[in-house]
């Protein structure tokens, strides 16, 4: 019997089969080494660069009118992603030639207060920030209903439709020390966000920060992310109210914009923790933090040093969290930043 002798191009197949085999294992320990933990124990998801900034002011996606076609609001934005925010703008007269003094509006049961931005394209426009949660259902239709004040006491209304979507939301498996198990329990969840909800009802009419907008606290990576589904031990299971950002101990805070501070003190699940009020229903809160150099009732500038990072409240080493509130519903962070408002 004849032995089989492979041709030249048998040869070949053969040894691309050898080197294949050869390198996968190779590869699969190189995937599992690209990713890994930082000092709060969580895996890094994602490193912006450059650092996040305002984009530029974006074109009406919607616009509505009263009959007389005087007065407009105007929608800046497609769709609210749950867990975002957005910008509306309302300006004009009305058919006495009556300049508007307020604009209010209500969305989701939200009560939206607008602010005048005379700097803007647009003399004595009117805008107003709106936030879907987290939660939201998202679907098509929801009423954005605006009042309009003019000076001479007159009033006019304006409902436009505003489309929530679904949010780009990860899902996350973290285990903590057993000596944090007190942290894990559901009330103590509760009655933190309880306390925070409170904070946040303490709805201001004064508009704080610049025309730079939001800035991020430590320019460094960004590693978990907001709106995240998260389990804790296999038994707890939460969302991730802002973004984790990577640091070790004592690295310098900074207001991400100019505001009131409203909470500095110890919180179980944030350990010391800054909340500052920018108006109009935005709110920053910083966490995790191992000396708060603010008190209650101080003015901030935006960059201005609000504590040290540190390792306190629910953590397993140095972790900094950061996180913001719109009209009450936790919002990311990032998009704040990205976002044009005036």
């Amino acid at each position: 019997m004849t032995a089989f002798r492979p041709s030249k191009p048998h040869y070949a197949f053969f040894l691309l089969l050898i080197i294949a085999a050869l390198a996968l294992p190779t590869f699969t320990a190189h995937l599992q080494e690209a990713a890994p933990t930082d000092a709060s124990g969580l895996d890094p998801v994602t490193t912006p660069a450059p650092l996040p900034t305002m984009q530029a002011r974006p074109a009406p996606s919607n616009a509505v009118r009263t009959d007389d076609e005087l007065t407009v609001m105007q929608i800046l934005f497609p769709n609210l992603p749950q867990g975002t925010a957005g910008v509306v703008r309302v300006f004009g007269t009305n058919s006495a030639d009556s300049p508007i003094r307020s604009v209010r509006a209500t969305l989701f049961n939200q009560q939206i207060a607008f602010y005048r931005a005379p700097a803007d394209d647009i003399p004595d426009a009117f805008y107003g920030i709106v936030s879907a949660g987290m939660e939201q259902p998202a679907r098509n239709g929801y009423e954005l209903t605006t009042t309009v004040t003019y000076e001479d006491g007159s009033t006019a209304t304006l409902i436009a439709p505003v489309n929530v979507i679904v949010g780009a939301f990860i899902r996350q498996i973290v285990t903590l020390p057993p000596d944090t198990a007190v942290l894990l329990d559901i009330e103590t969840e509760r009655n933190e966000l309880a306390r925070l909800d409170s904070i946040f009802d303490g709805y201001t009419t004064q508009r704080q920060w610049d025309e730079s907008g939001f800035a991020m606290p430590i320019p460094d990576a960004l590693t978990s992310p907001f709106g995240a589904f998260r389990t804790f031990n296999e038994t707890l299971n939460t969302r991730h109210t802002g973004w984790d950002i990577r640091t070790t101990l004592g690295v310098p805070v900074m207001a991400s914009a100019a505001g009131r501070v409203v909470f500095a003190g110890a919180l179980d699940i944030r350990g010391n923790h800054v909340i500052i009020d920018h108006g109009y229903g935005i709110f920053t809160g910083y966490s995790h933090l191992s000396q708060i150099h603010v008190t209650r009732g101080q003015t901030l500038a935006k960059g201005q040093v609000l504590g040290v990072t540190g390792a306190t409240g629910r953590t397993s080493g140095p972790h900094f969290h950061w996180e913001a509130a719109v009209n009450g519903e936790f919002v990311d962070g990032i998009q704040l930043i990205q976002m044009w408002m005036p």
